[in-house]
């Protein structure tokens, strides 16, 4: 069995990653509330893993979970890029004439809100949560109260789904990161003999003398040894103004040629760390 840690209840789009990445494999989620409390989490329990929201192709970079990363010293191990389905749901018996109310994450009522313009009469409330709403609409009983969920938060709370598939954009992906508290050195060798590490997340400053152009000379060493910059996101270094960390995902087919390259660009960095090697994620159906 693979415990996982999530952010958030159960019914949550992060036990669907879990799920669907570890499949095949018998799964328990251990609901956390917050990401800081995920990573500690993982962190204090060797044997949890912890599936991550990272970035959502909608909205970007989700920012503070780069930092989370970071900080906690946990290894990212894989990835998963989960399609992000909305669906209007409520008690048995419940029609959507009879709401007054919709509740949902701020990012789920942006992403539905077209949906409701055919009933003004419906107001949408934010909450913390999609399967949290879900979970409170089922628990208090509110029959004029609607929430917005994945399909299998209506199964968990016993909802009934009303409308499926109310977001407006269909290419909308959310990308997860599985992390651990460390991979042991065989389980890598492993990996390597099965040719199944293709990617790497990493974090660099730049040097505190500042040359011109010591981005460019890293980003051109990287290109040179055949490496695939994938993703690059900066973020400020509190305290440090006008200094930033700059997280990457890159993407490669020689493992050997990715070790030479970073060797090669430590140099030009003020600080160099691997987040993580591990296999290109799969991506979910879009239906």
């Amino acid at each position: 069995m693979k415990r996982v840690a999530i952010q958030g209840v159960e019914g949550a789009n992060h036990q669907i990653a879990a799920e669907e990445y570890f499949q095949g494999e018998e799964v328990q989620v251990v609901p956390c509330n917050t990401f800081q409390e995920l990573f500690q989490a993982v962190k204090e329990d060797e044997s949890l893993y912890g599936i991550v929201a990272i970035e959502n192709t909608l909205v970007g970079s989700i920012n503070s979970n780069y930092t989370l990363l970071h900080e906690s010293g946990l290894s990212v191990i894989g990835e998963y890029k989960l399609r992000i389905k909305h669906n209007l749901m409520a008690l048995p018996g419940v029609k959507i004439e009879d709401l007054t109310e919709v509740h949902s994450h701020p990012m789920a009522l942006a992403q539905c809100a077209p949906f409701f313009r055919n009933y003004p009469n419906i107001r949408l409330i934010e909450s913390d949560d999609t399967a949290l709403s879900a979970k409170e609409v089922a628990e208090k009983g509110l029959k004029t109260v609607g929430a917005i969920a994945p399909k299998i938060a209506a199964n968990l709370y016993g909802l009934n789904i009303l409308a499926k598939g109310i977001e407006t954009n269909k290419k909308n992906f959310t990308r997860f990161l599985v992390v651990k508290d460390d991979r042991s050195h065989i389980e890598t060798a492993e990996l390597l003999q099965k040719n199944k590490i293709n990617r790497s997340s990493v974090v660099f400053s730049l040097p505190q003398a500042r040359e011109g152009g010591s981005l460019s000379k890293i980003l051109t060493v990287l290109a040179f040894y055949g490496l695939n910059l994938s993703k690059i996101q900066s973020n400020p270094v509190v305290g440090h103004e006008w200094e930033y960390l700059f997280y990457i995902d890159l993407t490669f087919d020689n493992y050997t040629r990715y070790i030479q390259a970073l060797d090669a660009v430590r140099p030009l960095c003020g600080t160099l760390t691997v987040l993580g090697e591990y296999q290109m994620g799969r991506q979910s159906h879009e239906e």
